[in-house]
């Protein structure tokens, strides 16, 4: 079982909004880059891993963009104003680095 399919089965919201600022439960993201939660945390700590947050406008209003970039890997969660996931997505690179135009925001 998947850690947002788990946050499903148990009633929680993978994703909650607090005071203005996003939070994600780690193992989802550990999960979307293929790595372990703790090699996660260590990773962001040194920088290696950065992520984006972009809030919906217009036909998007209530919705966020939440994107993490590892070195050969890119993870995009979309949530919903509640902070259910309704998309979700991963690009992985394989031995090759993650390139420029994988960063940046989509418009």
């Amino acid at each position: 079982m998947t850690a947002a399919t788990r946050h499903q089965v148990q009633g929680m919201k993978p994703i909650e909004f607090e005071n203005g600022a996003v939070q994600i439960d780690a193992a989802i993201v550990a999960e979307g880059l293929g790595l372990a939660p703790a090699l996660l945390q260590e990773q962001m700590r040194a920088g290696r891993i950065t992520s984006l947050a972009e809030r919906g406008v217009d036909a998007d209003s209530g919705r966020h963009r939440l994107t993490f970039f590892s070195e050969h890997r890119r993870f995009r969660v979309v949530v919903d104003a509640s902070g259910a996931i309704i998309q979700r997505s991963a690009l992985d690179f394989g031995d090759a680095s993650l390139p420029p135009s994988a960063r940046k925001p989509r418009g």
